[in-house]
């Protein structure tokens, strides 16, 4: 009977003998250290010698005789036998053979590696880490184990963690026999990551299951607090297409964690304690550039080996500053989801008060009384239906968590332990809330919305809300492309599985207001900046950013990436920035820079600013970020839509500017478009069209200056309307000019969705495409559909006359 096995021996078919973290231990060192992936040496103790504990320390009857006893209704009991039956195993002798083994394999690895060994003993559960249930956590892990007796120590300890009140649950709600499984323990090398970072990575988008990115997330120090949700971690986003093509900047998306703790060993080196991370090293980036794409190609070689998405952690040597896979099994939530082309979406009918809000997870909306709990143990206090807010979770949560009509935590990442049981029990979660536990109270009503992308908010009340399932597999492909108008770049990902042919209109306003928030021209002139408080406000955003204008170009060019990527390698049409001067003004800084208008909507927007003295500089600051997306991260999906253009002079003079600037039309399938919003881009359309590839119709602008009517004027909203005839009569033109010359065309608003007969009036004129708002792409597809029936039939009857 083999009581050790070595890494060298172990591959991922010994998942009986080592349980499935060793087994792809062992497969990974084996298979993949020539493919330059690093996997610390160790060995596993098997789960014939589990068997033998029990069978030599006479103690098998008895356990499963205690175990039998459990409630396996309301597990009141639970508690108690998990307090019994680990007792019962620690009071146990560790068997001389299994002990023997142990050591025969210490003195191996004492031997090869030539010193002290620092080792991390893990236990691996034998139905561990199977594609149908992801067991993170369930046993325990100990580090940083020193000798022969601590090594024997830590094995005993790993043996009755196989009994943890969370594992034995686990075990009955996922229909594991609790007598058959079985608990093997891995013992390897430490990784010295408490003087160095840790993390973990995932194959896909964990909260929507887009598999063309891995997400790589870094903390300092050891890396339980990352898997316990105790901190908020960095995280990257890097686009698998462009890291295989060699792309020069393949990380689409960074953002900055505030990373509250490092978890290192104490002063005896046995343990560990959790100290204040300082204030240098939160503002500080975990990784550098080189070693995310590092830890990516790993992961996606990872991924490649096992063929099936990934769950990594990876930890880094602060003594030798290398990095190693430490642990890889299979993701568990997104891969199990066979059917994505079902589109549940949830909305609220109603806005309430703001209490708090974090990173939102399972794009849902729940709602019920706050239950706020400090500790596993209160579990008591937790009814059916209502919503957990607590600090944050570990395995000790999980059988309070099924209860739970939605998850706060004020701790945790994307990654953490509370992210990853609210997907796995489909739960509305918002984790990395930082104050929940003190604003809201305890027993108050509240609604939590996941449904806006990352960000999740919680509101006050019990508000309304309406889902819809849609089986987009049903519905037919009309010839008319079917687009999409999108802003947010955390929507993109989950919006990447609607039934779209790309982005007909990406608007820039809402990446500069919220993830950039800064006036241009404020970073281009800040040492000139009069405004003190704006410049203490930019100091604190721009602190990572030697060069200010970096900061704009940067942050600009991975939310234009993050859409771009969801969509490639369909189009995304990406509509320069169109903000009027008092919305410009309202940037930080902004006041400087902008004239006071009596009339904006008409006055100082569009490409009227972009070759003007007070606005140029931005503007390349613009066409730099655009550059970078399309040449330095490869996404040549990208097309430049120039809004608001007055003139035929003025089409040239910004044509040219964007040529200038690295952008010029045709270079690398570079197209251009322009927004059709005035009566002079319709009246000179076959003229226009010698600057353009496209045109793209903003119906709400376009109807404005039609009519001659304020948009925004609540007394003539009544005379505002796209039908009108003199609005429709435009756009023929429009469209019939666009067939003249070949030029593409497509509209953007919410009509054709809203007004079948406009859909009908928009596809017999033979118009490209249509671009809808997410919440109006399949009715919007449905009514194009029913329009070209419409027009098919209409055609066949007047061909047979």
């Amino acid at each position: 009977m083999e009581f050790i096995k070595r890494f060298n021996e172990i591959d991922i078919l010994d998942v009986p003998l080592v349980g499935g973290k060793n087994a792809s231990l062992g497969e990974m060192f084996q298979k993949l250290t020539s493919k330059g992936v690093h996997i610390p040496d160790g060995f596993a103790v098997t789960s014939p010698a589990y068997w033998y504990f029990l069978e030599k320390a006479q103690i098998k009857d008895h356990l499963f005789a205690l175990l039998a006893k459990l409630d396996t209704k309301e597990f009141s009991n639970l508690k108690e036998i998990g307090l019994q039956a680990r007792e019962l195993i620690l009071k146990a002798d560790f068997p001389t053979a299994i002990k023997t083994a142990v050591e025969k394999g210490y003195d191996e690895l004492t031997k090869k590696y030539k010193g002290v060994l620092s080792l991390a003993v893990r236990s691996s559960a034998t139905a561990e880490d199977l594609p149908n249930a992801s067991f993170a956590g369930q046993q325990e892990t100990y580090l940083n184990v020193k000798g022969k007796e601590e090594l024997i120590a830590a094995c005993h300890k790993c043996y009755a963690s196989l009994f943890t009140d969370r594992a034995i649950k686990y075990r009955e709600d996922n229909h594991f026999d609790q007598t058959k499984v079985a608990l093997s323990i891995g013992v390897q090398l430490m990784v010295r990551s408490d003087l160095a970072a840790s993390g973990v990575n995932f194959t896909l988008d964990p909260d929507t299951g887009f598999d063309q990115v891995v997400l790589v997330s870094s903390i300092w120090g050891l890396g339980e607090n990352i898997v316990q949700g105790s901190v908020n971690p960095d995280e990257y986003f890097v686009f698998k297409p462009s890291l295989e093509k060699g792309i020069r900047q393949p990380i689409i998306s960074r953002k900055l964690g505030t990373k509250e703790k490092t978890m290192v060993y104490d002063a005896s080196g046995s343990g560990t304690v959790n100290l204040d991370t300082t204030k240098a090293k939160q503002e500080q980036f975990v990784l550098t550039d080189s070693e995310v794409l590092k830890l990516s190609e790993w992961s996606m070689i990872i991924e490649a080996h096992y063929k099936r998405p990934m769950d990594i952690e990876w930890a880094k040597d602060g003594q030798t500053n290398e990095l190693f896979i430490v642990q890889a099994r299979p993701e568990t939530v997104q891969s199990a989801i066979k059917d994505k082309l079902k589109i549940t979406t949830f909305s609220l009918f109603e806005i309430g008060r703001e209490i708090t809000r974090g990173m939102g997870l399972g794009n849902k909306i729940s709602a019920g009384k706050a239950r706020i709990l400090h500790s596993p143990k209160e579990s008591d206090k937790l009814q059916p239906g209502e919503i957990l807010v607590t600090e944050k979770t570990d395995p000790d949560w999980d059988p309070i968590l099924k209860k739970a009509a939605g998850i706060i935590t004020d701790q945790g990442g994307r990654t953490s332990h509370a992210a990853i049981v609210a997907r796995e029990v489909g739960a509305a979660a918002i984790v990395g809330a930082v104050n929940a536990t003190k604003v809201i109270e305890d027993g108050q009503e509240i609604t939590i919305s996941c449904a806006e992308g990352d960000t999740g908010i919680v509101y006050e009340g019990i508000l309304k809300w309406e889902e819809n399932e849609v089986d987009t597999s049903t519905l037919k492909k009309p010839l008319t492309q079917p687009m999409l108008i999108l802003a947010d770049p955390e929507q993109a990902f989950k919006l990447s599985f609607y039934p779209a042919d790309g982005v007909g209109l990406m608007r820039l306003e809402f990446v500069i207001n919220n993830a950039i928030q800064i006036h241009p021209m404020a970073l281009k002139h800040f040492d000139s900046l009069k405004d003190a408080e704006a410049k203490k406000q930019i100091e604190k955003l721009t602190h990572h950013y030697p060069n200010k204008e970096d900061y704009f170009v940067h942050r600009l060019a991975e939310g234009v990436a993050t859409i771009a990527a969801a969509f490639y390698p369909k189009d995304v049409i990406v509509r320069t920035s169109d903000f009027k001067s008092n919305e410009y003004a309202n940037l930080i800084g902004g006041k400087e820079f902008e004239p006071v208008e009596s009339n904006p909507m008409i006055g100082f927007r569009g490409a009227s600013r972009y070759y003007h003295p007070k606005y140029q500089e931005a503007f390349e600051m613009e066409c730099k970020a655009m550059k970078m997306v399309r040449e330095d991260m490869g996404f040549d999906n990208v097309k430049i839509m120039i809004p608001f253009c007055r003139t035929l002079k003025e089409a040239e003079k910004v044509v040219d500017l964007l040529a200038n600037n690295g952008l010029k039309r045709g270079e690398n399938g570079l197209e251009l478009y322009m927004m059709t919003e005035i009566p002079n881009n319709v009246i000179l359309a076959e003229q226009f069209a010698r600057f353009f590839d496209g045109f793209s119709i903003g119906s709400n602008d376009l109807t404005q200056l039609t009519l001659g009517v304020d948009r925004d004027s609540e007394l003539l909203s009544g005379i505002f309307d796209v039908n009108d005839p003199g609005v429709k009569k435009m756009i023929a033109m429009v469209l019939a000019s666009a067939r003249k010359t070949h030029t593409k065309i497509g509209l953007c608003g919410q009509a054709p969705s809203d007004y079948p007969e406009f859909a009908q009036f928009l596809v017999e004129n033979g118009i490209d495409s249509i671009s809808f708002n997410p919440d109006a792409l399949i009715s919007g597809i449905k009514n194009i559909i029913t329009a070209e029936g419409s027009k098919a039939t209409f055609g066949l009857a007047t061909s047979s006359n």
